[in-house]
């Protein structure tokens, strides 16, 4: 009878879970710290990034080349902030490795190619800050100062270096792209987490998919790829807020237990 009502017990967690309990005490559950500081770490990363980019960073048109390299030559914190923005996007990406580590325990190959995927992620980016935040600024600086029988082959020089920057832009944003969506199934298959969150990492990864291949196509500037960035953005954002909510939740309700399935 202790048997019998232990199972009917099980089956009742079960239906709850699947009807929209907010906690589920087993295993198969991600716990509230590891959710926590993912968030954290996904929040503190893009919001710091974007708040210093706005300050630091120039603006214009990304692909009319003259008038931005000028911009890029006059900069004289352009080297600063890419060093920031290298570090913060980092931050970023740790957040996603925590939560590989987290997922490792119920999607062990999952979480395996996904951490794989970041670290890929990762070196492209080291790569693309180094081509972008000092390769091309002193492309720029030497165009600036070159005489006039040297300009256009000085020109030259920072064009090619942008058509590089292009194409690590456009493997970058593909390698974070399968990230998000390797993660996202781990999520949507095992149930660590409410499924809501992995919907949100699957759309995002397809909207960074879709970048990298605009990038590669047609540049750092459209119309199109400016609001696929500005969705892509919000989808991280959301993400990372449900996530640290979800974490919070759990940890106040059932600290060291277990965090919501749906």
């Amino acid at each position: 009878m202790a048997t019998l009502g232990a199972m009917r017990a099980d089956r009742g967690a079960d239906r709850d879970a699947e009807g929209g309990a907010e906690l589920v005490p087993n295993a198969r559950t991600a716990r509230p710290a590891a959710c926590i500081l993912s968030a954290s770490l996904l929040l503190v990363g893009p919001v710091v990034n974007a708040i210093q980019r706005g300050l630091l960073h120039p603006t214009g048109a990304e692909d009319h080349h003259e008038a931005i390299f000028t911009e890029y030559a006059a900069s004289q914190a352009w080297v600063a902030t890419h060093f920031a923005e290298f570090l913060l996007v980092l931050v970023a990406l740790a957040g996603l490795l925590v939560l590989c580590d987290e997922l490792r325990r119920e999607a062990p190959i999952l979480a395996l190619l996904a951490a794989g995927a970041v670290v890929a992620t990762g070196t492209a980016w080291a790569v693309l800050q180094a081509v972008d935040g000092i390769t091309l600024k002193q492309a720029v600086d030497a165009w600036v100062a070159a005489p006039d029988v040297e300009r256009a082959i000085r020109f030259a020089d920072a064009e090619t270096l942008r058509w590089v920057e292009w194409g690590l832009q456009s493997y970058f944003r593909l390698l974070l792209g399968v990230t998000l969506l390797v993660l996202g199934a781990a999520i949507l298959v095992r149930l660590l987490l409410p499924r809501w969150l992995g919907g949100l990492l699957v759309l995002g990864g397809l909207l960074s998919l879709a970048i990298g291949f605009s990038v590669g196509y047609e540049g750092l500037e459209s119309s199109v790829q400016d609001a696929m960035v500005i969705g892509f953005q919000l989808v991280v954002f959301l993400f990372a807020v449900g996530l640290l909510i979800v974490g919070l939740r759990a940890r106040g309700r059932a600290p060291g237990n277990a965090v919501a399935r749906r």
